[in-house]
């Protein structure tokens, strides 16, 4: 493990190690420019603002579950396979205090799982390459599902954008 930072709570155990109640499946990797933690993006607006297209690369036998992609926005599901997973308050640099983990969009907590809604740019399902906008993860992350993005269902009736 990396070092705590003043004010972190690490929990007595790493959830990685625990009894698993739940199996995933990747379903392919991500192939972004970022090939290390200093250089890859904190968010998706930082990974716009840099102009890099990403490409998911889904495996053969999930392919036939992007019949019917069409370009347009999509949420994607990734796992943030190199992050830890045994900070319950953290202390982000940005943050006057520590924050509780679930209150915080960091890949370190105890399921690294990440969301980020992309736009699709084209589907090649024959090949498996989906390519999107952009995105904020390491080159290789393992992917766990993408979805459609639906405005009259996945915008919040509270959101007055």
């Amino acid at each position: 493990m990396t070092e705590i930072r003043e004010g972190e709570i690490a929990l007595p155990f790493d959830p990685a190690e625990r009894t698993p109640d739940a199996s995933l499946v990747f379903i392919g990797r991500a192939r972004t420019p970022w090939d290390g933690r200093t250089a890859c993006p904190h968010n998706m607006t930082q990974a716009r603002e840099r102009g890099a297209a990403s490409l998911l690369e889904i495996d053969p036998e999930w392919r036939r579950g992007l019949r019917d992609i069409v370009p347009g926005p999509a949420i994607l599901l990734y796992w943030m396979h190199e992050a830890r997973r045994d900070l319950i308050v953290q202390a982000p640099k940005k943050r006057p205090e520590p924050a509780g983990v679930f209150s915080l969009r960091s890949p370190v907590r105890p399921n690294p799982i990440a969301l980020a809604v992309v736009e699709i740019i084209a589907c090649d399902a024959k090949t498996g390459h989906v390519e999107i906008d952009a995105l904020d993860c390491l080159d290789g992350t393992p992917i766990l599902d993408l979805k459609p993005w639906i405005a009259g269902i996945d915008i919040p009736p509270s959101y007055k954008g």
